[in-house]
């Protein structure tokens, strides 16, 4: 009951801050207030509002940047792929198509190396982007995350617009933290290039990514095969 009381008041700050944005009482470019402002004003904690933040992040209405960071670049331009590549990729391109290759559930072995281990039960998502529907994939992204009863309805109902991010709002997770690796797919596998319609032995961009809450427990793995002549990688510090 906690938790479902914390996230309604996240919620509910959430949305006031959008209605705000939507509103132009806070213009492009704006910094919102501190948190300790929004705690007074909400009369809220520091938690509920961060996981309000969260959502509006998710929602891609506003970006963070702390220290040292990096970023993806789609046609040199830097998109913020924390909110996950639908709403990053759709605030850059709207023709962009997200076409749902797979929805399940079950053992995965795609983060055995990174996660020490495989995902014994998980919610599998495989998700391909492309410019035109008989173009070439510029993206194939596979998601993996353990399984919580709160993903059962995807399996029947599909990802809302496409989008994990607010199914794991609405199941009250966090990210907390993050790590990221960017490396060379040196040959396009034959089942990826047949996904993609893209030539086996193709050079790709290949990113993997892991998120966690604050108590360390996995959240989502995710690796991209990237069109190398549309993605790049920016580092700023």
């Amino acid at each position: 009951m906690r938790d479902r009381v914390g996230l309604s008041k996240s919620m509910q700050v959430a949305q006031a801050l959008e209605r705000e944005i939507r509103s132009g009482q806070v213009l492009h470019g704006d910094q919102l207030a501190s948190e300790a402002a929004l705690m007074e004003r909400f009369q809220v904690s520091r938690n509920t509002v961060r996981k309000g933040l969260e959502h509006l992040a998710r929602l891609g209405m506003i970006t963070t940047r702390s220290g040292i960071g990096s970023f993806v670049t789609y046609d040199g331009q830097m998109i913020d792929n924390a909110l996950g590549w639908t709403l990053a990729l759709a605030r850059e391109e709207s023709e962009i198509e997200t076409r749902i290759l797979d929805i399940s559930r079950g053992r995965s072995s795609l983060a055995q190396e990174t996660l020490d281990g495989g995902m014994a039960d998980a919610l599998r998502v495989d998700r391909l982007r492309l410019l035109s529907p008989d173009g070439p994939g510029i993206s194939l992204e596979r998601s993996r995350l353990p399984w919580r009863p709160a993903f059962t309805g995807i399996l029947d109902q599909g990802l809302p617009q496409g989008s994990l991010s607010s199914v794991l709002m609405e199941a009250g997770l966090q990210v907390a933290s993050g790590e990221e690796w960017a490396e060379v797919e040196p040959s396009l596998s034959a089942k990826d290039a047949a996904l993609m319609a893209r030539p086996a032995g193709a050079p790709m961009l290949r990113l993997k990514r892991v998120t966690r809450t604050a108590s360390g427990e996995v959240i989502e793995y995710v690796e991209s095969l990237l069109d190398p002549a549309r993605f790049g990688l920016h580092l700023t510090f």
